[in-house]
């Protein structure tokens, strides 16, 4: 009994000695870390008489085209910012002013931008104005949170407001407009300690080492290195990839419980406002200690994380070739025909099987890479640079309609292949005279040569025959009046029937019947549409949603994170014999028609369909009648794989544009090695 008593009290002993020896294990070990591992922080902390956390910016995420190659990247740049911690408080208000000011006439002096978002501007005779298109910041300005103006005062009460509080009563106007607008804009953004104003972003090295070699006046002005946007090619896409730019009051009252602060930047147009959500980075932390003697000290306690890289369905090269041929087909058509309006139009191609949009351009257009510093001169200029034709504009798309107006009739069993329709060059319908002026190899015309030789008089009768309804029973299965799905702002156009008639306060007329069965009435529709209807019409009738964006990559590309997958919108169920006729006679417009001769090199056969439309335009004030042509097409033939629509405005038909189609095809198919075997019977039409 001894011997066990004397055993117990042994192990405890010895279980005494290992938890003290275990603590004093611990404690040497944290005693290291504290002094030698952590002993930087700690003694940063210990001599800190303040400290304060920043905001590190993230970088967004990259946008890449759908072979990977960068369309919208991230550099690294210096931003100048102005830091409440140092930096003149508002009692010392022109001491403020000295600073701004010096640092504005570098600027200048140096052609360099800074950030300027207050919404007054001099006009041509040097009245103080609002700056156009700037509604939002003019009502934010004028709001209680800032000036605390009634609605109704005017840009010259706004700027009065602006030099009284500021005190800017003994600069010029100019001077003071530029000061009261950075002073303002640190006022926007609750300029205080952890809250920094942005003066300017990418800044070049000589403008860095000036502020701080002048860092006794230019007191609380430092330098940060953020991530800046940047283009492979800012002339490439810019439609479609979009901008960013400064977060605005609107947008910050829906996103700040998002995460955003006032000083964030947003996307505001394109794929950077679409897929904001996966671009934008995650901000990181870091936290600065100032010790008795005023040094500084920093730890970056968060990392920032990057956002997300989106893919795009966009081929650059094939984007290019689109932009180039579509600008060469409206100056060619300008300098040889002559055009009444500015030279413009649009040009979409689309993956016939999944909906996937390979190239999208608008002209006239712009480098976004410049935008911010022509941004009031795009605002104005001739043809509208910054407007998406290709998803915004709608037209009267003329006979590229009139396949679909052969189906409905097809399909209703109001025609077959074989039925005619004699065409004498006019019509006339309930004492309405409409005019053919195509010729025709015979005057009996059916369904193939019809769309071929664009018979205004066969589609007349058969749209009478079937009427308004039928016809729009089958444009709508194939798109045309809706928006086709597309991550972008676009057009949902207008497919006029006597419903919409009323909608608008207007009578449906029976000539209007005839009139839309060759594509005109009221109908209007955008190129994105005329690609997506022409697409289903090749795949045999399946409609597939459209997109731009192919799939999203984590900041690594190690992960994906979203995927697109082809998206049946309408399987339309017209009949393959239907759809074949239809193609057959759109081949022939492409082989032996309008358009052969633009299409005879190439490797591939090409079906299409012209067309032509009036539109009265205000030219100089008067109202003017102008024609816009068109072409939709497909290829290959046999086993399609893209669909093309095309615009060229003031065009008297689309056979101009063929060569855009031509330039396409000829860069896609040679690059994808995809060569068609023709046969006779491809060509062959009874």
């Amino acid at each position: 009994m001894q011997t066990l008593h004397v055993k117990i009290t042994l192990g405890r002993r010895i279980a005494s000695v290992c938890v003290v020896l275990f603590f004093f294990v611990f404690f040497i070990f944290d005693l290291v870390k504290i002094q030698l591992i952590d002993g930087e922080k700690y003694n940063a902390a210990s001599l800190a008489i303040s400290e304060r956390t920043a905001s590190i910016s993230a970088a967004r995420g990259e946008i890449v085209d759908s072979n990977g190659t960068p369309l919208v990247y991230n550099t690294q740049g210096y931003t100048i910012i102005f830091d409440a911690a140092y930096f003149p408080s508002a009692q010392e208000q022109n001491m403020r002013n000295e600073i701004i000011l010096s640092l504005i006439r570098h600027f200048e002096d140096n052609s360099l931008e800074w950030i300027d978002i207050l919404p007054l501007v001099f006009d041509e005779n040097g009245a103080i104005v609002y700056k156009e298109d700037s509604e939002n910041l003019i009502k934010e300005m004028k709001s209680a949170d800032m000036l605390k103006l009634n609605d109704y005062a005017t840009a010259q009460n706004c700027f009065d407001a602006l030099i009284q509080h500021y005190a800017l009563e003994n600069y010029s106007p100019d001077d003071a407009r530029k000061i009261a607008s950075v002073c303002y804009g640190m006022k926007r953004i609750y300029f205080k300690i952890g809250t920094p104003y942005v003066f300017a972003t990418n800044v070049p090295d000589e403008t860095v080492s000036l502020i701080k070699e002048n860092s006794g006046f230019y007191q609380g002005v430092d330098v940060r290195v953020d991530p800046v946007r940047n283009y492979a090619d800012g002339k490439l896409a810019p439609h479609i990839l979009g901008r960013v730019g400064a977060i605005d009051a609107e947008e910050y009252a829906e996103k700040k419980d998002l995460g955003y602060k006032i000083t964030d930047q947003t996307g505001k147009s394109g794929i950077e406002y679409a897929m904001e959500q996966y671009l934008r980075g995650v901000d990181g932390v870091e936290t600065v200690y100032i010790d008795a003697n005023g040094n500084r000290s920093s730890e970056v306690t968060t990392a920032p994380v990057q956002g997300n890289n989106v893919v795009l369905t966009i081929n650059a090269p094939l984007q290019q070739v689109a932009q180039d041929a579509l600008r060469d087909a409206l100056l060619d058509y300008a300098g040889t025909k002559g055009n009444m309006v500015d030279d413009a139009g649009a040009v979409v191609v689309i993956d016939c099987n999944t909906g996937a949009i390979l190239a999208c351009a608008t002209y006239p257009t712009y480098d976004i890479s410049t935008y911010a510093e022509n941004a009031a001169a795009l605002n104005t200029a001739s043809g509208s640079p910054l407007w998406n034709r290709a998803l915004l504009s709608t037209y009267a798309t003329g006979s590229t309609m009139k396949p679909s107006v052969a189906i409905a009739a097809l399909e209703d069993g109001a025609i077959l292949e074989e039925t005619t329709v004699y065409c004498s060059g006019s019509y006339e319908y309930l004492g309405q005279h409409f005019k053919c002026e195509q010729s025709h190899d015979t005057r009996h015309v059916n369904v193939v040569n019809a769309i071929d030789e664009s018979c205004n008089t066969f589609f007349y009768e058969v749209g009478k025959n079937i009427g308004i309804e039928k016809m729009n029973e089958y444009r709508t299965l194939f798109g045309l009046g809706s928006k086709t799905g597309c991550e972008l702002a676009e057009a949902a156009g207008v497919l006029d029937s006597p419903e919409y008639r009323s909608s608008i306060g207007q009578t449906w007329l029976p000539g209007y019947t005839v009139q839309s069965a060759i594509g005109q009435a009221g109908n209007l529709f955008s190129p994105i549409q005329l690609a997506n209807y022409t697409a289903t019409i090749a795949n045999g009738g399946t409609r597939y949603k459209t997109h731009f964006v192919k799939s999203v990559k984590s900041h690594d590309y190690s992960q994906t994170i979203y995927e697109t997958k082809p998206e049946i919108v309408a399987e339309t169920g017209v009949s393959a014999e239907t759809l074949d006729i239809v193609k057959r006679g759109m081949l022939k417009v492409g082989t032996t028609g309008y358009c052969a001769d633009y299409f005879d090199h190439l490797s591939v056969q090409i079906a299409c369909k012209t067309g032509t439309s009036q539109e009265i335009r205000q030219i100089e004030g008067e109202s003017v009648k102008i024609n816009n042509g068109f072409l939709i097409a497909f290829a290959p033939y046999k086993n399609p794989e893209i669909a093309i629509a095309v615009v060229g405005e003031g065009m008297t038909s689309g056979v101009f544009v063929a060569p855009v189609v031509a330039d396409i095809c000829e860069y896609y198919f040679g690059q994808s090695g995809t060569f068609e075997d023709f046969s006779p019977e491809d060509t062959f039409i009874p």
